[in-house]
Parts: C-alpha cells; structure tokens; sequence
C-alpha cells in the first residue's frame, strides 16, 4: 500500500464554505471522472481560523491510498495529463503555491489495523 498526504492551501479571498463546497462538489467528481480514484480518498478540513484560534499553513489535509507504487503512478500521468482539466480546476480553489505533498509511511492502529 502507498499513502500520499498533501496540505492544500485555499485559493485568497475565498471563504471555508466555497473552498470546501467546490473541492468536494467540483473538483472530487472531476477527479474521478478522469480516473478511477485511490481506494481510499479522504479530505481533512481544518476548523475556520476563529474557532481554531490560530492561523495554518494549510486548510485541508488530503490523504490518498493506492494498492502499489505503480497504479500511484498511473493515476498521477492521468490526472496530471495535460488538458485534463485539474491543473485549471486548482487554479480556481487553491493557493497551488503553497501545496506540498508526500508519500509517507503509514502505520495504523486499533479498528483500521489490518488482521483485525
């Protein structure tokens, strides 16, 4: 299993409710219909600065699973494709400046740990 984490970082201006309103009702869907997704695609969002009570570097938190090393690539050369449209689709939601992203190693306890 390959785990990818990426920090996203809302487009300027843009409030908490229409960046999370068009990363998971415009961007998710055009996403998966270039591709078929990761097995597991989940979006992290962080609290309104207000209620958390400090400034981040990031708003969302994506984590992404895939079965190898190799369908991870497939999917990227697909999404990341020139014309697919993801690139434009970022440019109108995300500070694409300030995305970083990693495959990190993943260890899992409790309930999601597997054998259980």
């Amino acid at each position: 299993m390959i785990t990818t984490i990426a920090f996203l970082k809302a487009r300027a201006g843009m409030s908490r409710d229409e960046f999370v309103d068009h990363y998971e009702n415009h961007h998710v869907p055009l996403v998966l219909s270039i591709a078929s997704g990761p097995f597991y695609y989940a979006r992290n969002y962080l609290p309104p600065t207000d209620e958390r009570g400090f400034p981040a570097e990031f708003d969302a938190i994506t984590q992404m699973r895939f079965a190898d090393a190799a369908t991870r690539r497939t999917w990227l050369s697909l999404v990341l494709a020139p014309g697919s449209g993801i690139a434009e689709d970022e440019e109108r939601f995300l500070d694409r400046s300030r995305t970083r992203s990693w495959i990190v190693d993943e260890r899992l306890s409790g309930e999601a740990a597997p054998g259980r």
